[in-house]
């Protein structure tokens, strides 16, 4: 059974607020919502119940989940992941929307060309982290990591493995190996509490290093002893965490300090955030 997390909250677009509810490990938009930010209807839900009637096939795309109702009552609503959301603003013929659609379209034309130049992805993911303004040094550190990482998920999906729940659980194999803590628990520990915080992002040096060293070492073992399935592959997923903890406690030991921080980089967000303002203060006076 499908469990919800009571996480629920909103978000503000455009100074209006869009009801959302953390289910089945992922973001859910309440689409009335949705349809009041970009429709430009007086009423959203009869704007809603006329376009599900128009694309039947939108109706495919939504959940019923409970909610809080104008009138504080929880309340069961239609709604949508983020993909699905994008598949709602489609269906919208809205100005407000057009600029949406755009982006889509724009985002689309990259995936394509990623696909056809696999590099052009990996300068996207550098500019992403140049962006928020993380240093050189960790971002080649990072973007290695991406590539063994893939290295060892393309594996794991070639011998048997298809269940996002089980790559999940490998992971958190090399992980308890590794660091002696799942990536929930060293999320944890390092202080990321939103759902979307990639805990990678908020490694040091040596943490990126021994995750890398973990999951090739994984991946080495698992095409050297050929392991197939479920536990064979649960089996090369703690042996290569083990390589990596006698590797950091070795470095713990001549060095006499601990390699797992609490540090993490939830300040360069913040600061980003301070100059988008600034300069978007610095703009209006200007232009005053």
């Amino acid at each position: 059974m499908v469990e919800e997390r009571s996480q629920q909250g909103l978000i503000v677009f455009q100074d209006r607020k869009i009801r959302r509810l953390w289910y089945n490990n992922e973001w859910f938009y309440s689409v009335v919502d949705i349809v009041a930010v970009l429709s430009e209807s007086d009423n959203p839900a009869t704007y809603w119940r006329v376009l599900k009637h128009r694309e039947p096939q939108l109706v495919t795309i939504c959940n019923g989940l409970k909610m809080p109702a104008e009138d504080g009552k929880m309340r069961y609503t239609d709604c949508v992941n983020t993909k699905n959301a994008f598949r709602l603003v489609q269906s919208i013929p809205s100005k407000k929307a057009e600029p949406f659609k755009l982006w889509l379209a724009q985002v689309g034309k990259e995936r394509i060309e990623e696909i056809e130049n696999p590099e052009l992805a990996q300068e996207r993911v550098k500019e992403y982290y140049e962006f928020k303004g993380y240093p050189k040094d960790w971002i080649d550190k990072r973007l290695r990591g991406i590539a063994i990482r893939q290295d060892l998920t393309d594996e794991w999906k070639n011998r048997g493995i298809q269940e996002e729940r089980d790559f999940a659980i490998l992971t958190n194999e090399i992980s308890k190996a590794t660091f002696s803590k799942t990536v929930g628990e060293y999320k944890q520990f390092k202080g990321l509490k939103k759902p979307n915080h990639n805990l990678r992002d908020h490694m040091t040096d040596w943490e990126l290093i021994l995750t890398m060293v973990g999951e090739k070492a994984t991946t080495d073992i698992t095409v050297a002893t050929d392991a197939k399935g479920f536990p064979e592959l649960k089996h090369t997923a703690r042996e290569g965490g083990d390589i990596a903890k006698n590797t950091r406690r070795e470095l713990e030991q001549k060095t006499g300090k601990p390699v797992m921080s609490n540090e993490n980089y939830l300040h360069l967000t913040e600061e980003k955030k301070k100059k988008l303002q600034s300069s978007t203060s610095f703009n209006a006076n200007r232009e005053a």
